[in-house]
This record gives structure tokens, C-alpha cells and sequence, in this order.
């Protein structure tokens, strides 16, 4: 099984995409197929036994569309394909004008020579004809391919309609050229104008998808194109692709870092919001790690590169972004749908209105001018681009916030969580516990106690011991090894040092061992009362005191926490903690549910009970030890960092490792199908609304009948409008 991504040039419609996926679908060995509008890249899973990636190419082009290369800068091709629409506008409108003063002068009472009067079919003709040949495109994609496709598309009712005014006036003009009748109703206009203002309307949409997905193209630029690096003792500048892993470059102040790496040289305060979101410089030092694409601004740094190309923070980000951009939502499933049987439709439609209009009476050519309205104003375009857009706009907004969105889903989910549950540990809590009290009993002082404790975890791998140790290393105490180390896991440890017995643990372990604990159970209730962590310290028969280890809430948490409340939601916690010390915290941050002395492997099962319960839960965890319960969320938010985005397990990574990260993502997601939904709102009102009136539903009772170049107009328009309306989003303000 394979997976490639591919890029395709010419889409400009829901029913484009389902011609490419039945296409690809139809050839033995593809096993799943999503190609994206807005992207215009199909993502594909296939079979590399029975097809390939020439046959994939080989089906697209068929279909009538151009296979691109995505390595190409999607600058450079966004640009490409604007220049494009630009050079086709200007060309057909240098023959547009002449041929609308020509066609509509004399109606308007304009000047306009006698031999061109006379003439008018020949020089309607003449000015047409180029129109249409810029516009072949539309032809060929909409009427050529249907014998493979055996789909109609959005260019199928284009060109439909252009050629039926084109043909019909030719034939006019063929007939008194030959002197077989008198050319009247001529409406060589209506198909050049209608090219042109199509063609217009492909140019300002390839404008608007080119801003819709700007942010993936800012974050693919961060990189220098070259590096100085350190060869053979000289300083020399080599392509970035040349860069390989323990080369040691060079970054100047102002300079981009050109990729990840560990600084062995040098002080600097670096850059990093176009990759986290981070607003505030994060100062460099020898030992610190740096992230490629981020701006050095005040010092010199000297870098041993640690990842290249693909394996960099910013590429993992670029590839998830891109990776989301490319799926499908849930509710573009009903544009797909609805777009999969509209182009037949309309077909339909225009049909009946020629006959209907034919049969009450009215002229073939009063009713073929209605039959090309209905053809001109239908448009799927607007339902194709309503979701992905969005999708693509909200996507970018995160990333450029450190919210990166890995599965589009989540963003629809994101509007209907009820309940939030959140890991203690790393996630509330700073997840670096620290020594907070030592309490000394039976003559010994606060350094004995310490010390003690720490010849007991100097072996130990456990938090909680590190805590110890590091507290005696701040103390500059000299910690020996102990002549013995035992660890009961979930209690203490068994230590001996110069023949003395050490005991290090809970309540219970403490009494196992035979030792009283009355004179010290009341402290220990105060101090987890605090949420602390108490630890009894034991010497031979005698307790020798208590040590308290706490790990400090982010200052954050609360009012993130009170937010969710505020906004309805219930928020939980889920910890492997001690009862007493998960319910202390939960009383701080104002939390009345907790699931505490969770392990790892169990914390799935208790998101499953919440869910039983009819919750719809997102899971904010590390992404790493949370794995389990994230993956069985309806939504999961991975805590990262800049360098781990590749790790983390989360539909959703806050790379900031900031919790009000969270409320963020939730906004975003609930903005972002505010706008899905009302592009696809104002797609279905548009069609609903516009065909009837196209149709001629208004001509018995006003007398209006929609002229097909307005109709034409109107379509491009409203692919554009909502486009627009999903690149408004980039003006709101998050909090």
C-alpha cells in the first residue's frame, strides 16, 4: 500500500472533483481517493502491485486535467495560474469591447460607421471567434471529456451555453450569407461577453484561493535558500539541500536559521512566532535548541544541525497543514452530494425551459436566450469551495497561532464538546516538581533529612526522586551511593547506607515496615490538604521527617478553566495521582470532577465512560503519556513544543504548550464552521433563488427576464463572494 499526493491544474468545481475521484476510483488497486478544490492536489492510497503513479497521471489527464508538480513553490504557482487567467481576461476583453459597441451601439444611439452596420454578422463573427478560442479550455474540459468521464461539470453548463449563442448566431449568419434569410436575433454577444466575464471570474477566484492558502506559502519561505557552514576548517555557503546532520553553520544577527539545531556558540534572542505563535523572543544560548525557519535578531550564533529537510519542525508543521487541508469534513459530504446530481439538474432544467417557454408560444430564440440563462447562472463552483476554503483559512489562522489542526474533523467537533478533561500532570501543572518543605523530627536538622532522602533515590529513576536530588544539588549537598537500593513500586524505597537501614515512602509503606506514624499523620494531612506530595523519611526505627514535593499549577490554568465553565462546558481531571492530592488541585482550579490513581492504559477507559454518558469530550494531554485517552477523545488536544510536533498523537497540537491555547482552538473551530456553514447557505440560496428567476419565473408577472450575461457575471460572482467571505476570517481577532 502506497500513499502519494498529486497536483492538478484546472478544477473549478465540486463536479470536477468527482469526476477525478470516480475516475481514479474506477482503476483496480485504488483503494481510497480525496481530492481537495482549494488544494488542488488529490490525495491517494493505492495498491503499488496493480497500479502506479504513471497510471494515476496518466487517468487525470484523460479527465481533462493537468497533472502539476507540488514541489514547486505553491507561490510560484499560485502566481503562475493568475498570470494565466490575467493574460486570457485581457485578450478576450480587447475583442469584448468593439464586439458590445458593434452589437449594442446602435440600441444606445452611439455612432457607428454604415459598412459596419451592414456588415455586423461578419464583424460579430470575426470579434467572437477569438473569444471563444481563448475560452476553448472550457470546452474541452466540459464537453471533449464526457465520452471518458461520462460526468458533466461545472464547465459543461459554460460551454453549453456559450456555444449554443455561438452556434445558433453562426448558423444565422452562414443562412444570409448565402442568401437564405435575413440575420436578426443575433447573440454572438451574449457568448463573448460570457466567455470574458467567466474567464474574469476564474481570475479573481484564482486570486482569492491564492490568499485563502497564503499562510502555508509564508511558512514554506521562512527557509534560506543557503547556508554557511563550517568545511575543512573554512567558512564556506552551500545550498540548504546540501546541509546534513552534525554540519555546523553560521547565523548572522537578522538572518533566518536555516534548520533545527543545538547551539554550541554564541548568545541571541531568537524569533520563534511564525512557528509556535509566540510573539515574545526566546533568548539562545550554548546548549539550546533552535528551530529552523525562525529569526535571529540580536547576536551571533554558531549551530550544529540536529534535523534536515523533511525530518524539521517547520516541514512536520507544513505537512500536517497541508495534510488537513487536504481531507474532506463531514458536512462537505452534503455539498459533494448535492453537487454530484446538480449539473445533471440543471441540465434538466434549461431543457424544460426551452420547451416550456417554446410551447407557450414564444420565439426559439426568446426561448434558447432563457435555456442559455439557466445554464450560465447555476453554479457548484460555490458549493465546491464553500468548505475547503474555509477549511484551508482556518487551518492557516492556527498554524500561524501554534494551533496546528491535524485532522479536519476536529474542527467541526470542536463547536459541540460538552466536556473538557484535561492530564494533571505537564498539562495543569508545570510538570517540574520541586521540593516546597522539609521537616525535620528527632534532632535532625533540614540538610540531614535532605541528605538522607537522597542517598536513598540516588539510584532512582522516579519524579519525585529527581525532585530530591535536584534540591540537594541546589543545596551543594555531597550525595553518596547507598550500599543497597530496593524500589517498591507505588510505595518507597528500601536504601542502606554504612550499615543503617533508610526507608523512603508513603503512609503505608512507612507502616509496612513496622514504623509508628501518629506523630506525624496530622502534618501530612496539611500539607496534601495543599496538594502536596509527602514523602516520610525513616532511618533505621525512627521517622527522621517529611519532605513535600509539589508541582506548581500553571498560572494560566485557572482562568482558562473558569472560562470553559463559563462557556457551559464541564471540565474534568484525570490523574494518576493520590486521591488527596488530585481532589486539592481540583479544589484550587474550582474542578468538581476528578478521576484520580488513573494509570496510563486506564485513562482511555474512563474518556469511553464519559462518552457512554452521552458526552462529547475533548482530551487535553502531553500527547505522549495521554496517547491512549487522546486517541479515544472526540477530540484530542496534544500539549507539544516546537521540535515534537512529529510525536504528538492529538487531532489538535498547541505548539506554545499554553493552555489558553485551548480556548483559542475551540474559538477557532467554532468560527470556522460558523463560516462553512454560511458559505453553504449562501450557495444553496443563491442557486434556489437564481435559477427560477433565470428560468423566466418573474416574465409573466413583471415582464423581467434575465439577460445571460448578467446571469454569467452573477455565477463568477458568487464563487468569488464566497471565497471572500472565508478569507474574512483572517480579520478576526482571537483571544
Amino acid at each position: 500500500m502506497k500513499k502519494e499526493i498529486i497536483g492538478i491544474d484546472g478544477m473549478h468545481c465540486a463536479s470536477c472533483v468527482s469526476a477525478i475521484e470516480n475516475a481514479l476510483r474506477k482503476r483496480d488497486g485504488v483503494l481510497e481517493v480525496k481530492v481537495n478544490l482549494s488544494t488542488e492536489r488529490a490525495y491517494i492510497e493505492f495498491d503499488e502491485k496493480r497500479v502506479n503513479r504513471d497510471d494515476l497521471e496518466r487517468i487525470i489527464e484523460d479527465t481533462g486535467y493537468k497533472v502539476v508538480k507540488i514541489e514547486d513553490s505553491e507561490q510560484d504557482k499560485r502566481k503562475e495560474e493568475i498570470s494565466i487567467w490575467r493574460r486570457r481576461f485581457l485578450v478576450s476583453a480587447i475583442f469584448s469591447i468593439p464586439l458590445l459597441y458593434l452589437s449594442m451601439g446602435f440600441h444606445l444611439g452611439l455612432p457607428i460607421p454604415g459598412f459596419l452596420i451592414e456588415n455586423s454578422p461578419f464583424f460579430q463573427f470575426l470579434l467572437t471567434t477569438p473569444i471563444i478560442l481563448v475560452g476553448s479550455i472550457f470546452f474541452k474540459r466540459g464537453i471533449l471529456t464526457l465520452p471518458k468521464t461520462k460526468r458533466a461539470n461545472m464547465d459543461t453548463l459554460v460551454s453549453l451555453g456559450i456555444l449554443s449563442a455561438y452556434i445558433y448566431s453562426l448558423v444565422i449568419s452562414i443562412l444570409e450569407w448565402i442568401g437564405k434569410a435575413r440575420a436578426q436575433n443575433l447573440y454572438y454577444e451574449i457568448a463573448g461577453l460570457l466567455t470574458t466575464f467567466i474567464i474574469l471570474g476564474r481570475w479573481l477566484e484564482s486570486m482569492a484561493k491564492g490568499k485563502a492558502s497564503e499562510a502555508i506559502g509564508k511558512l514554506m519561505e521562512l527557509t534560506p535558500k543557503t547556508v554557511r557552514v563550517i568545511k575543512e576548517g573554512n567558512e564556506i555557503e552551500i545550498p540548504l539541500e546540501e546541509l546534513q546532520i552534525g554540519d555546523v553553520f553560521f547565523v548572522r544577527p537578522g538572518e533566518r536559521i536555516p534548520t533545527d539545531g543545538e547551539v554550541i556558540d554564541g548568545y541571541s534572542s531568537v524569533d520563534e512566532s511564525m512557528i509556535t505563535g509566540e510573539s515574545i523572543p526566546r533568548e539562545k544560548g550554548k546548549g539550546e535548541e533552535v528551530i529552523g525557519g525562525t529569526l535571529n535578531k540580536t547576536g551571533f550564533l554558531k549551530v550544529v544541525a540536529k534535523r534536515v529537510g523533511k525530518e524539521t519542525a517547520l516541514s512536520q508543521i507544513i505537512k500536517i497543514v497541508e495534510e488537513t487541508q487536504g481531507k474532506k469534513a463531514p458536512i462537505e459530504k452534503l455539498a459533494d452530494k448535492v453537487s454530484s446530481y446538480f449539473v445533471p439538474f440543471v441540465l434538466l432544467i434549461a431543457l424544460f425551459s426551452l420547451s416550456l417557454w417554446l410551447f407557450l408560444g414564444e420565439s426559439f430564440p426568446f426561448s434558447l436566450k432563457i435555456c442559455i440563462s439557466v445554464l450560465m447562472i447555476a453554479c457548484p463552483c460555490a458549493l465546491g469551495l464553500a468548505t475547503p476554503t474555509a477549511v484551508i483559512v482556518g487551518t492557516g489562522i492556527g498554524a500561524k497561532k501554534g494551533i496546528l489542526i491535524k485532522d479536519v474533523t476536529a474542527i467541526e467537533m470542536m463547536e459541540r464538546i460538552d466536556t473538557v478533561v484535561f492530564d494533571k500532570t505537564g498539562t495543569l501543572t508545570m510538570g517540574n516538581p520541586e521540593v516546597k518543605d522539609i521537616i525535620p523530627l528527632n534532632s535532625k536538622n533540614e540538610k540531614e533529612v535532605l541528605r538522607i532522602a537522597s542517598i536513598a533515590e540516588k539510584r532512582s529513576e522516579h519524579p519525585l526522586g529527581e525532585s530530591i536530588l535536584k534540591e540537594a544539588e541546589r543545596r551543594g549537598l555531597e550525595v553518596p551511593e547507598p550500599e543497597e537500593f530496593k524500589v517498591i513500586p507505588g510505595k518507597g524505597v528500601h536504601a542502606k547506607y554504612k550499615g543503617r537501614r533508610i526507608l523512603l515512602g508513603n503512609l503505608n509503606f512507612i507502616k509496612e515496615n513496622g514504623l509508628s506514624t501518629e506523630i506525624v499523620e496530622k502534618e501530612i494531612k496539611n500539607l496534601e490538604r495543599d496538594g502536596k506530595t509527602v514523602i516520610i523519611v525513616a532511618e533505621e526505627d525512627k521517622i527522621t521527617g517529611l519532605i513535600s514535593i509539589f508541582d506548581d499549577i500553571k498560572p494560566e490554568a485557572e482562568p482558562v478553566i473558569r472560562k470553559l465553565r463559563n462557556l457551559g462546558k464541564e471540565v474534568v481531571i484525570i490523574t494518576g495521582d493520590r486521591e488527596s492530592t488530585a481532589k486539592a488541585i481540583a479544589y484550587k482550579l474550582g474542578v468538581n470532577r476528578v478521576f484520580c490513581e488513573v494509570l496510563p492504559q486506564d485513562k482511555a477507559k474512563e474518556i469511553k465512560r464519559l462518552q457512554k454518558e452521552g458526552k462529547i469530550v475533548a482530551m487535553v494531554g502531553d500527547g505522549i503519556n495521554d496517547a491512549p485517552a487522546i486517541t479515544q477523545a472526540d477530540v484530542g488536544i496534544a500539549m507539544g513544543s516546537g521540535t515534537d510536533i512529529a510525536m504528538e498523537s492529538g487531532d489538535i497540537v498547541l505548539v506554545k504548550n499554553d493552555l489558553r491555547d485551548v480556548l483559542v482552538a475551540m474559538e477557532l473551530g467554532k468560527y470556522t464552521m460558523k463560516k462553512i456553514k454560511q458559505n453553504l447557505f449562501w450557495a444553496f440560496v443563491y442557486n434556489i433563488i437564481g435559477i427560477p428567476i433565470a428560468g423566466g419565473a418573474l416574465y409573466p408577472l413583471t415582464g423581467f427576464l434575465l439577460n445571460p450575461v448578467i446571469a454569467g457575471i452573477a455565477m463568477s460572482l458568487s464563487s468569488v463572494s464566497v471565497v471572500t467571505n472565508s478569507l474574512s476570517m483572517r480579520f478576526k481577532k482571537f483571544q
